[in-house]
């Protein structure tokens, strides 16, 4: 069996993470490299073990998330999409088996908020750690003067947390945000169409997707 561990070790696979976050960095975007790649697979494998699935279907979202945004090594524009097709490639050659590669590609193919659909279990928990993963570690850009929107609203993130409640009824995402860097209007102008997948994400899973900011429960 290929596991999670197998993955993040992966040389050539880090190779090829390595240069697609150089990408990003040359595009202005925020971090996707492997503090972003290793929090998403850890908070995936946290969402399903939560819910009782598999320690199967625990590893392989661990490793969908891990991989998911490996096609910007290809371009932004439809980087799910190349993506999954490079990791059907790596995930065939290492000898997976087409089952457990077929959960991981849909996976990394329904990621991104503009062709994302949660059409399975692996897809919703990929969907709703990525999405979730807002916070000022990811902003890469020193000059504030500078700051586009998208790193003002990262900046302004002073914790984030994502947990489902002890009923296992709802998922909560919990950010602070100081609103001398942004304010939640902002959050809500670039997120908003996330925060409605995360929603239908959750509700894949059986949960109630609530957002928190500052102590306001906003959905």
């Amino acid at each position: 069996m290929i596991t999670y561990n197998d993955i993040r070790h992966n040389e050539n696979i880090r190779t090829y993470m390595k240069k697609a976050d150089e990408a990003l960095i040359v595009l202005g975007y925020t971090e996707h490299s492997f503090a972003h790649v290793a929090r998403v697979a850890e908070m995936g494998g946290y969402i399903l073990d939560t819910l009782g699935y598999s320690e199967h279907e625990v590893e392989l979202v661990k490793i969908a998330g891990f991989l998911h945004d490996i096609g910007n090594l290809v371009n932004r524009v439809e980087h799910s999409q190349s993506g999954a097709v490079m990791a059907f490639r790596i995930l065939d050659k290492l000898g997976m088996p087409a089952e457990d590669i077929a959960d991981i590609v849909t996976a990394i193919g329904n990621h991104d908020e503009g062709t994302a659909s949660p059409v399975n279990a692996i897809s919703a928990a990929l969907f709703l750690a990525d999405k979730s993963d807002v916070r000022r570690t990811r902003v890469r850009n020193n000059d504030f003067s500078t700051f586009d929107i998208h790193d003002r609203v990262n900046y302004s993130v002073s914790k984030s947390s994502l947990i489902i409640n002890e009923e296992k009824t709802e998922i909560l995402l919990r950010l602070e945000i100081d609103t001398q860097y942004s304010t939640v209007a902002d959050y809500f102008e670039i997120f908003l169409n996330r925060m409605i997948l995360c929603r239908k994400a959750a509700d894949h899973l059986g949960l109630k997707f609530r957002l928190i900011i500052n102590d306001q429960i906003l959905m």
